[in-house]
């Protein structure tokens, strides 16, 4: 079977050009957008609540009556680091402000940045559950043996008590996981625990 012009080779080669510019195209596009759903379906939980996450707040709404209970837990994961709540709970007003404390040291030989990852439980709680500052929101860096003592400013909104999901949820567990910083500067804890109080960093902490 002869070539018709258009499917001469010169022809059939610029086609299958096209056809896999195209698809290199579609491949780095798809990749694009994979890496992109992620900060943005970290930025959805973080807005909505939803699985769990914990939303961000510039302030409180001021407490009522109601009441719950908070109940803190640390992990690590691939950091030589202690790390572990310094109360272990707290019973706190829906709508107040309340300050939790987190310690960590690093038990190796080199200097360690760090991040901390977060969730609520139950996974309901989560569009209720507010901070305000916390050293979760950025880069953490313990020099060899130096122990560090992080803040979490946060609250609960009173609409927890009234919503039939978590109304008789009177426990919240605030859990938080350190991981190996991958990409950011490092923050100095006091700069994180000045935030949280209003003021400047403390010397010798």
């Amino acid at each position: 079977m002869s070539l018709t012009p258009a499917e001469s080779p010169r022809a059939l080669i610029g086609r299958n050009r096209r056809i896999v510019l195209i698809c290199a195209a579609v491949f780095a596009l798809m990749v694009a957008m994979a890496f992109a759903a992620v900060p943005f379906y970290r930025a959805f939980c973080q807005a909505t609540g939803f699985n769990g996450a914990v939303k961000r707040a510039s302030f409180a709404p001021g407490a009522v009556a109601d009441t719950v209970t908070v109940r803190f837990d640390a992990n690590v994961n691939g950091l030589d680091w202690t790390f572990k709540p310094v109360q272990p709970s707290q019973t706190i007003h829906l709508g107040a402000a309340t300050l939790a404390f987190f310690r960590a040291t690093n038990t190796g030989t080199k200097p360690v940045t760090g991040r901390a990852l977060f969730n609520v439980v139950p996974e309901a709680a989560g569009q209720y559950f507010n901070k305000l500052e916390c050293f979760c929101f950025r880069n953490q860096t313990l020099q060899p043996g130096q122990t560090a003592e992080f803040p979490v400013v946060y609250y609960v909104a009173p609409g927890y008590a009234k919503d039939r999901d978590t109304r008789y949820q009177h426990e919240i567990t605030l859990s938080y996981t350190f991981f190996p910083a991958v990409t950011g500067p490092r923050v100095d804890q006091n700069e994180g625990q000045a935030e949280a109080l209003g003021g400047k960093p403390a010397a010798g902490l």
